[in-house]
């Protein structure tokens, strides 16, 4: 019984490449900063039976800073980790999160497995955070969508091509929606 248990264990790769949701505030220069990584203290707080998480800290960007070659760099990053895994989360800036998914759209075409980006329209370390809620829907949907490549936020999945952030409301859409 404990070895069918860890056969179905579903291995998910945790890319991080920084922005808001990984921001902390910086007491000397009196600002949030991309510096070090929360996301081990975000995972730590949810119960994660049944997956195994592999973290890949590949950057820690704010998403506006990001260069063409950063989104190239994330999309092959996604596209070797969803080789070797069940699928493929991505932490990212929401200001040039639909840029990277376009990206990982175009640079793999079809993917095997579901991979999904998430963000934050404020950093985990504030009180009003929507952090830890993205985090783990993105960590939901993962599992439980077809392969693709999506984001999930706020309540929503989204399947790219096709999604931009709506910067009124805050959250992301369907383009045109």
């Amino acid at each position: 019984m404990l070895r069918l248990l860890m056969a179905s264990k579903k291995r998910i790769a945790l890319i991080s490449t920084g922005g808001t949701i990984e921001k902390t505030y910086d007491e000397l220069q009196g600002v949030l900063d991309n510096r070090t990584s929360v996301l081990d203290v975000m995972l730590a707080s949810l119960q994660l039976q049944g997956i195994e998480i592999v973290r890949i800290p590949l950057m820690n960007k704010d998403s506006l800073q990001m260069t063409p070659q950063d989104h190239d760099l994330i999309a092959r990053t996604a596209g070797s980790m969803a080789e070797a895994h069940d699928g493929v989360v991505i932490v990212h800036g929401t200001d040039r999160l639909a840029v990277s998914g376009e990206r990982i759209v175009a640079l793999l075409g079809s993917v095997q497995v579901p991979i999904v980006l998430t963000g934050a329209m404020r950093p985990y370390v504030m009180r009003n955070t929507d952090a830890l809620q993205n985090l783990t829907e993105a960590l939901l949907a993962v599992q439980v969508m077809p392969a693709g490549v999506y984001v999930a936020m706020h309540n929503h999945v989204l399947q790219f091509p096709g999604v931009v952030k709506d910067k009124d409301r805050g959250t992301f859409v369907r383009a045109g929606g």
